[in-house]
């Protein structure tokens, strides 16, 4: 029968005791005393049950914290017995056994601890850990009972260039870059939660074509705490390559906006609004009324958000009736408008359906913020309203020149205007990823076009933002950074993708594309306090004159000629 491990603890700290005095006294030439031996053995045992009930603690679990325990069992009881035999023995002797001892004891659970914990799995596979730091570090201990060796750290950091991790070396960035030259090694993993998206994008570009694959931890705010890092390790993505960090995100801003305020949010479960729900739930809203004609979608965001407690409507911006009676409930301080029909070729191909729910929907919204005496209406736009060329771009146009001439009273009025965002439900990222599982061909339009893109998060940070600092009658543009060619994306997934099969094919422009998007109008942008935010000059318009085309644009069957008459710039093309 196995003894208890307990028993075996007890019986170690008696063994142990008993070997070091009698080494201790044999090198300091003293003669064998067993009431001493038999005293410190007692109080040993005493310690190890009072203290942490170090008796039950598990040796294959050692941690640094488990060796602190066993010191402290040590010293507790040395300084008990030191004045009690003091004058029998001298101290360098008591100091030299609680030393010995404690080298022993620590020798034997940190042995059995490697031998118990060693894999037994041939490794046959290399790994390289960029990032030496607690991240990297605890993949390095999660991988050691895996097919994978660690071969080395890289770090940025000066100060440990030249050191070690267990036997594994810390290289430099160059350092690894001479190591990998004509090699090719199974896995690189980016644990570095906090660095920036240039940074990840710099070590992938220079590093990736030497690894099978590439896999990074989420950031700080997405790392579960009490899930193995190992298990929360993703492939590297697109989004993860084309995403940026604004320089000059103020949070401290967009908390004052938020917090203890009543907010609305119209299309709250599709992929902008959802993301603006989340965000307002973060920063500190006193109520969210989420508000959304598709009962799927209302019903995912308001899971997510359930410990929130929304306020659900499912509703449609175009029922003005049903409008009123939701803005007269919950009389919202802040109404975020992210309700519209965007995707270009759909709304081509439907246009009364786009007008009624892009303008009128708007204008609905819109007039009950103001009759409602909200402080302040956002309006999600779009940079396809620049000199648009397609009836979505055109009909958001007419929603900002409403959003800037409509009498506000005392509701500040702001549109925010941005590009594509990555991973939206319309955006062509989830198109290529389906079209790469099924082996191709990716379809991409034209080999020119361009486009600029955002990650959700942060254009939905930037638009509470610039919405913070709106004081009525602005079009904010958000900085999109540099626009990419789609032709480029789709490569750049492919390549993620491991796959050599998956061919490019041009489809042609689809009505109403263009291969390049514009996010500013005129020269009479001016820069805002913040870098990355830009507000737009205002564009007049009467609002009696506005009120009354939109209502002919509703009524007329040659919308077009409407829409271009409203929008002189509306340049359609049908491609």
């Amino acid at each position: 029968m196995i003894l208890d491990k307990r028993i075996l603890n007890v019986l170690v700290i008696i063994f142990l005791t008993t070997l070091t005095f009698l080494w201790t006294f044999f090198i300091f030439h003293q003669e064998v005393n067993w009431q001493i031996i038999g005293v410190v053995i007692v109080l040993r045992l005493l310690a190890s049950f009072m203290i942490y009930k170090d008796y039950s603690l598990s040796w294959s679990k050692a941690t640094q914290k488990t060796f602190l325990i066993k010191s402290i069992v040590v010293v507790v009881p040395l300084i008990i017995y030191m004045p009690l035999f003091h004058g029998e023995i001298r101290f360098a002797f008591m100091l030299s056994e609680a030393m010995t001892y404690l080298v022993l004891i620590s020798f034997l659970m940190y042995t059995y601890y490697y031998l118990i914990n060693k894999s037994r799995i041939t490794k046959t596979k290399t790994l390289i850990i960029y990032g030496a730091g607690k991240a990297g570090m605890k993949i390095e201990e999660e991988f050691r009972n895996s097919e994978y060796r660690v071969k080395y750290f890289c770090d940025d950091n000066t100060v440990l260039r030249g050191r070690s991790i267990d036997g594994i070396r810390i290289l430099s960035a160059q350092e690894l870059q001479n190591k990998l030259q004509g090699r090719k090694y199974n896995l690189l993993i980016i644990a570095m939660p906090s660095a920036s998206k240039e940074a990840i994008q710099k070590i992938y570009n220079r590093f990736h074509h030497s690894f099978g694959s590439v896999k990074i931890l989420p950031s700080l705010s997405e790392v579960l705490s009490d899930e193995l890092l190992s298990n929360q390790l993703k492939d590297i993505s697109v989004e993860d390559l084309l995403a940026r960090d604004p320089k000059d995100l103020d949070k401290q801003a967009i908390e004052k906006f938020i917090k203890n305020k009543k907010v609305l949010i119209t299309g709250a479960g599709g992929s902008i609004g959802s993301e603006l729900s989340r965000q307002c739930a973060l920063f500190g809203a006193s109520k969210l009324i989420l508000l959304d004609h598709s009962e799927f979608n209302l019903y995912q965001i308001a899971e997510e958000l359930a410990s929130a407690n929304p306020k659900l409507v499912m509703q449609s911006v175009v029922n003005l009736e049903q409008l009123e009676k939701t803005f007269a409930l919950y009389q919202p301080d802040i109404v975020i408008h992210a309700a519209a029909y965007k995707h270009v070729p759909l709304v081509e191909e439907n246009i009364h359906e786009a007008v009624v729910n892009n303008v009128i929907g708007t204008k609905n919204v819109i007039d009950c913020a103001i009759k409602y005496k909200a402080e302040k209406f956002v309006l999600i736009s779009t940079d396809k309203a620049v000199r648009p060329t397609n009836v979505m771009g055109t009909t958001k146009r007419i929603c900002e020149l409403y959003a800037q001439n409509v009498d506000a009273k005392d509701t500040e009025i702001v549109a925010v205007r941005f590009g594509n965002v990555l991973g939206s439900s319309g955006s062509v990222i989830p198109k290529f990823k389906a079209q790469i599982q099924n082996a191709g061909p990716i379809t991409v339009t034209h080999p020119d076009i361009t486009r600029y893109f955002m990650l959700i998060p942060e254009a939905c940070e930037l638009v509470l933002q610039a919405a913070s600092i709106g004081k009525g009658g602005e079009i904010f543009i958000l900085d999109m950074g540099e626009p990419i060619k789609i032709v480029d994306l789709a490569k750049k997934m492919i390549e993620l993708s491991g796959r050599d099969d998956v061919k490019i094919e041009f489809s042609g422009l689809r009505a109403g594309e263009k291969l390049y998007e514009e996010l500013l109008i005129s020269d009479n942008d001016m820069q805002t306090e913040y870098e990355s935010i830009t507000v737009a000059g205002k564009t007049e318009y009467d609002i009696e004159k506005l009120s009354s085309d939109i209502e002919e644009l509703v009524q007329t069957t040659h919308k077009i000629d409407k829409l271009k008459e409203i929008v002189p710039e509306f340049n359609h093309q049908l491609n």
